[in-house]
C-alpha cells in the first residue's frame, strides 16, 4: 500500500495513507518532502509553502485558505486552515454535462410489484401511531400480533414509533403527516395499519383525506378512543392486512424501477477518495440504465454546490437548486447559527478540515449525471434520474427523507461507523479497511480496498451485483441487527 495518495495534479497537498512520522522522506515527482510533524490516515501534507491567505487546493478545488505560513511538509489542519465561505452568494448558470455512456452489468432485480405499479424490494407490515402519545399501545399491539402469528411471507413486521403529530402547526404538522403517509404508501411496504388517539392535531380523518388512492384491504386505520380493547382490535386488523401481505411474490423487474439514495455519515479525510466516488459511479451506472438516485444533505452542498448547479438541465432546475441552497442558508441565519460551521469533531478527528473539504467529498456521491429535478421535504421522486432532496444532514432525518422520497435504499459511506439503519435497508459502505474490519456487524461493504491497488471499474462490477442482491432480498446489517428507526424534520414552535 502507498504511504500517501495525490488526488488532482493541481492539488497542494497529499492525503497519508498511513500512520507517517516526523522525518520520513516523501517522494512527490522529482520533489523530496520531509515530514515535519506526525500526520495520521486521512490528514493532509503541504506539498510547498503556502504564504498566509493563500488557497489549499484539494480535489482540483480550493478547500480554505491559510491562516498563518505553512511550510512544506507541514500538517494541514484546523490549526493553520480556515474556511474560505462567508454569507450567501449570488450565482450564474454555466452548464457542463457529461455523456455518460451505459455500462455492461446486471439489468434486472427480483421485486413486489404493487397493484399501484410500483415497485418494492421488501414486502413488510408497518404500525404507524399518528401521534407519539399511543407510542406504548402501538407496541403493545404489536407485540401481541407478532406473538400470534408465524410471519411467513414477510419480510418485517414494524412499528415506527416518534414524537409527533399534536401541538404543532405549519410546516411542522405538514411534514410530520407527509413522512407519516410516504411511510405507509411506500413500495417496501406490503401493509399497513394507521393507528390514531381521536383528539390529535395529526386526526385520521385529515390523514385519510390527504393519502390519495389506496388499497383499502392493506391499508387500515384505527381510532383507539372510540374502540373499548383497542389491542384486540388492533390485532384483529393486522391479521387482516397479513392475511393479504403474506401472499405476495418477487418477480423479475428491470433496475429503471431501482430508486436508491445517496448519503454519508461520520466521513473521514477517505470519504471523498473511495466510498463517496464508488457510490457515484452505482449512481451513474444506475441511471444509465433508466434508474433513479437522489442527493440530499444541504448544508454538506455548501462549497460545492456550483458544481451541481452546472449539471443543472435546465435553467429552471438550475433556479431551483439556488433555492434549495440559498433557502438553507436563510434557515441557519433565521435561527442565528453560523452557516459555515459543519465539520464535526469525529469529521476533523478523520482528516476533514473545512465545509469545503467536506462537501468537495460529499457531492461525489452524485457521480456525474446530470441533475434532473429537486425535490421538496417529504415529497415523492417524480424523474428518473438524479434529483436532489431538502432535508438537513442529520444522519436519521436525512435517510428517512430519501426513504419518504421513494428511495428502496440508502446507501451510506462512513469512515468512522454507526450502527443505525432507516425504515428502508440502509447499506454500510466504509472508506477504510480497518473499519470494515473492525465492524463487520456494522459495515456491509468494502471500499477501502480502493486505496490497496483494487480498480474502481473491478471494485464497482463487485458493488453493482451486491446492491441487486439487496434489492432481491438479501439483508443488510442493519436488517439483521432491527436496527430500523424514523425521524421528522421539526422547524417550529410547539404548542
Amino acid at each position: 500500500m502507498k504511504e500517501y495518495l495525490k488526488i488532482n495534479e493541481f492539488d497542494n497537498i497529499i492525503i497519508s495513507l498511513k500512520d507517517l512520522k516526523k522525518g520520513l522522506i516523501i517522494q512527490d515527482g522529482d520533489q523530496s518532502i520531509q515530514l515535519l510533524q506526525d500526520v495520521k490516515p486521512g490528514h493532509k501534507i503541504a506539498l510547498a509553502n503556502i504564504e498566509k491567505g493563500e488557497d489549499i487546493i484539494k480535489y482540483g478545488y480550493p478547500i480554505g485558505q491559510a491562516k498563518e505560513k505553512i511550510l512544506e511538509g507541514d500538517w494541514v489542519h484546523t490549526h493553520n486552515t480556515k474556511t474560505n465561505l462567508e454569507g450567501t452568494i449570488e450565482y450564474r448558470y454555466n452548464p457542463e454535462f457529461v455523456n455518460i455512456p451505459k455500462k455492461e452489468g446486471p439489468s434486472k432485480f427480483m421485486g413486489y410489484r404493487r397493484g399501484n405499479g410500483r415497485v418494492g424490494i421488501r414486502n413488510e407490515i408497518v404500525i404507524v401511531p399518528t401521534v407519539g402519545c399511543i407510542n406504548g399501545i402501538a407496541e403493545m399491539m404489536t407485540k401481541t400480533f407478532t406473538n400470534q402469528i408465524e410471519a411467513d411471507g414477510v419480510d418485517d413486521i414494524r412499528l415506527y414509533k416518534h414524537n409527533y403529530g399534536c401541538s404543532q402547526l405549519g410546516d411542522d404538522l405538514e411534514n410530520t403527516r407527509k413522512i407519516l403517509i410516504d411511510i405507509v404508501k411506500h413500495p417496501n411496504v406490503g401493509g399497513a395499519l394507521v393507528i390514531g388517539l381521536g383528539c390529535e392535531n395529526n386526526i385520521i380523518e385529515e390523514f385519510i383525506e390527504h393519502m390519495g388512492e389506496f388499497d383499502k384491504e392493506r391499508i387500515k386505520f384505527l381510532k383507539t378512543q372510540t374502540v373499548g380493547d383497542e389491542i384486540e382490535e388492533g390485532v384483529k386488523l393486522l391479521k387482516e392486512i397479513y392475511e393479504t401481505v403474506k401472499y405476495d411474490t418477487r418477480e423479475e423487474v428491470p433496475i429503471s424501477e431501482l430508486k436508491i439514495g445517496l448519503k454519508c455519515g461520520g466521513s473521514d479525510g477517505f470519504s471523498g477518495i473511495t466510498a463517496n466516488p464508488l457510490l457515484g459511479e452505482l449512481s451513474d451506472y444506475l441511471i444509465s440504465h433508466g434508474g433513479t438516485s437522489i442527493l440530499t444533505e444541504v448544508p454538506e452542498m455548501f462549497g460545492a454546490e456550483t458544481i451541481l448547479m452546472d449539471r443543472a438541465e435546465s435553467e429552471g432546475v438550475f433556479e431551483d437548486i439556488v433555492s434549495l441552497i440559498n433557502d438553507f442558508k436563510e434557515y441557519f441565519i433565521r435561527h442565528n447559527q453560523p452557516i459555515y460551521e459543519n465539520p464535526s469533531p469525529g469529521n476533523k478527528e478523520g482528516g476533514i478540515t473545512t465545509l469545503e473539504d467536506k462537501s468537495l467529498g460529499c457531492t461525489q456521491k452524485g457521480g456525474k449525471s446530470t441533475v434532473v429535478d429537486v425535490l421538496a421535504y417529504g415529497d415523492p421522486v417524480r424523474k428518473n434520474g438524479l434529483n436532489l432532496l431538502n432535508s438537513p444532514g442529520n444522519d436519521l432525518v436525512s435517510s428517512t427523507a430519501l426513504g419518504a422520497s421513494g428511495c428502496h435504499m440508502v446507501l451510506f459511506s462512513t469512515g468512522r461507523g454507526t450502527p443505525f439503519g432507516s425504515f428502508i435497508p440502509t447499506v454500510k459502505v466504509s472508506t477504510n479497511t480497518p473499519l470494515f474490519n473492525l465492524k463487520p456487524h456494522w459495515i456491509d461493504f468494502n471500499a477501502g480496498v480502493l486505496l490497496e491497488d483494487v480498480s474502481m471499474d473491478e471494485l464497482l462490477d463487485e458493488f453493482v451485483n451486491y446492491i441487486i442482491e439487496v434489492a432481491s432480498g438479501k439483508f443488510t446489517n442493519n436488517e439483521k441487527n432491527e436496527f430500523k428507526e424514523m425521524a421528522i424534520f421539526k422547524t417550529g414552535v410547539t404548542l
